[in-house]
């Protein structure tokens, strides 16, 4: 039995190995069609899910957030069920709850995290492949440390990103903070912004790595930033499988 519509706010997560990123696409698998595909079920029809962001090809989430309307009376927690034992084993409803109209996953969010990880030695462990990238040369922490937070506060970060194909009014963004942290032979940069550019955090780690390698300066991430010129061979982009989007905010904080 169908009733009023409600509105539905949803945390995801996701392997994105086998994707095509998160949007749907014509020729290709995306996260949102399996998770359309699964809520067609039960609420037998149509549901469209809007997600937070935009997530790469073979790029990761943990707390991937989206919203949908249902008309049938689903509780969030019998939904939580419902879905997993429908969607594929890579991707996981981790929680689910009612939401006020006015709730947008993208336009209500205030800021994201992105993790990116990396294995720094001479074998990659077969079990960290698929989340892990990997580099065998030594990495100089400190100077990833000097580098990254140069990327802190309002810049325009054209020279970070790739082109999306598609218009945009700015490509000035805000990042919080930027963090890289070791243990052992593991690296983990950890940035927060307002928003980020297609490709804009892989790039801004490919180069990370290429300072912590001695190929670049710490300093030449604000020349970059103040050349304000589309971005060149000379920032690389770090492969997708060791992004994850990590977490989304909300007000209150959540």
């Amino acid at each position: 039995m169908s009733g009023p519509r409600r509105k539905y706010r949803v945390t995801i997560a996701y392997d994105g190995t086998g994707f095509s990123g998160w949007q749907y696409q014509e020729n290709a698998v995306g996260v949102q069609q399996v998770v359309e595909e699964a809520l067609a079920y039960l609420e037998g029809g149509p549901v469209r899910v809007f997600g937070s962001s935009r997530t790469d090809a073979g790029v990761h989430a943990r707390g991937f957030v989206g919203h949908f309307h249902l008309t049938k009376p689903i509780p969030p927690r019998n939904l939580v069920r419902a879905m997993n034992s429908r969607l594929p084993e890579s991707v996981r409803l981790l929680r689910a709850a009612y939401a006020p109209e006015s709730f947008d996953a993208r336009l209500s969010a205030i800021a994201k995290e992105y993790r990116y990880q990396l294995y720094q030695a001479d074998i990659l462990p077969p079990h960290l492949v698929p989340f892990w990238t990997f580099c065998h040369r030594p990495l100089d922490l400190a100077a990833m440390q000097k580098a990254a937070a140069a990327f802190v506060g309002r810049h325009d970060f054209v020279s970070f990103a790739a082109n999306p194909n598609r218009e945009l009014e700015s490509t000035v963004r805000r990042i919080y903070s930027f963090e890289v942290r070791k243990a052992g032979p593991r690296y983990t940069f950890i940035v927060r912004g307002n928003g980020f550019l297609y490709k804009q955090v892989r790039s801004m780690v490919g180069f990370l790595i290429a300072v912590g390698k001695g190929n670049e300066p710490p300093s030449a991430v604000r020349e970059l930033l103040q050349a304000k010129t589309p971005r060149t061979a000379r920032v690389e982009t770090a492969p997708a499988r060791g992004l994850s989007l990590w977490k989304v905010f909300y007000r209150p904080l959540s």
